[in-house]
């Protein structure tokens, strides 16, 4: 779907341009076990805003970019399922990048902030949430 790949490739640009962090270590799969699972965590919008994406304790992921517009291009919601691998978090959407798994380093770059790095080399920030109910 076109309007799929145009919104992924937002999604993409909003968040691309991490500030570095060559000399802090990604995170460890019990580190992202601990700092990311059960809370909300927002990844940086392009134009402003945040991207809204909730892990689950139960292994579900589900994301909302509704506020974001995302419902004039795409389906602005979405679940999925994460999963933890050889210290990358990973997530599967239902429809979202056509349903393709992917995998990302986590790397803390402040006490709420991070960079992710994606498995096909994209990478961006992100700021980690409160705690959710699941």
């Amino acid at each position: 779907m076109p309007e799929l790949r145009m919104v992924a490739a937002w999604i993409v640009l909003s968040v691309s341009g991490a500030a570095s962090s060559a000399h802090a270590d990604p995170m460890t799969s019990e580190e992202i076990r601990q700092d990311i699972i059960g809370r909300n965590i927002f990844l940086a919008a392009p134009l402003g805003g945040e991207f809204p994406l909730n892990y689950r304790r139960s292994g579900r992921v589900d994301g909302d970019g509704q506020a974001l517009g995302l419902g004039r291009v795409i389906q602005p919601r979405d679940s999925g399922r994460w999963w933890i691998a050889n210290n990358r978090l990973c997530q599967q959407f239902h429809t979202w990048y056509n349903g393709a798994p992917m995998c990302f380093a986590l790397t803390r770059t402040g006490g709420s902030t991070l960079k992710w790095l994606r498995d096909n080399g994209e990478a961006g920030t992100a700021r980690i949430g409160a705690p959710i109910g699941d």
